[in-house]
């Protein structure tokens, strides 16, 4: 199994996240500082040099990327992980579509252009929800899905625990995508992002425990 089609489509985008990042670079005057971190009210709280804060999702990209194309190459379980390559093709996908996002907001500015703070949060929501939409198509791996002694030891508690969990993902996504989306104050937006990646991340988990105990009691 490979990935020569998105590992090149990955390469292709960096570099022309490298482009946008060299020509906002030089549309700025010298000592802009722009944002390189929202906090979960989707405000910017952390600034940079602008060339570090428009170079900073390229090379994350970049890394993000080379990791992915790697990590297959590794995988113990081959024949599982081919069956989990939609999901491990969409994450991969989603999570470049939304550096890509980050990039255009840091570098909107150079080019007159003043996009919503609330932007990045609303697409990690939509993130959530395209990889929960995938996650019922995985099998036990190391690397995809989610990973619990109980999933990795259990075909049918791999399966229940993935549809389960695509599920509260994306009930979670559209958490995120309301707090962005939704005219709340940010401390509320701060509570309703906190409790989406809650909601996406924690029952899943206990679900699998619970899925192994059940079984292990009717023994």
């Amino acid at each position: 199994m490979t990935y020569r089609r998105i590992t090149f489509v990955s390469a292709i985008v960096v570099a022309a996240m490298g482009l946008v990042a060299a020509l906002a670079v030089q549309r700025l005057p010298p000592g802009t500082r722009l944002p390189i971190h929202w906090n979960a009210a989707g405000q910017a709280d952390g600034f940079a040099e602008a060339s570090r804060a428009l170079f900073m999702p390229v090379a994350i990209a970049g890394v993000v990327s080379l990791l992915l194309a790697i990590l297959p190459r590794i995988e113990p379980m081959q024949h599982r992980l081919e069956q989990s390559a939609p999901l491990y093709r969409t994450a991969w996908a989603g999570v470049l579509a939304m550096l890509v996002l980050v990039e255009i907001v840091i570098a909107a500015p150079a080019f007159g252009l003043w996009l919503p703070a609330a932007l990045p949060l609303a697409a990690g929501g939509v993130l959530l929800i395209v990889i929960g939409n995938a996650l019922p198509k995985s099998r036990p791996g190391f690397f995809v899905g989610i990973r619990t002694p109980w999933t990795l030891t259990d075909p049918e508690n791999w399966i229940a625990t993935h549809r389960f969990g695509a599920r509260t993902m994306i009930l979670g996504g559209a958490m995120l995508v309301g707090a962005a989306l939704l005219p709340i104050e940010p401390a509320a937006r701060q509570a309703f992002v906190l409790g989406g990646i809650a909601v996406a991340v924690i029952p899943p988990l206990i679900f699998s425990w619970w899925f192994w105990h059940r079984r292990k009691a009717r023994m």
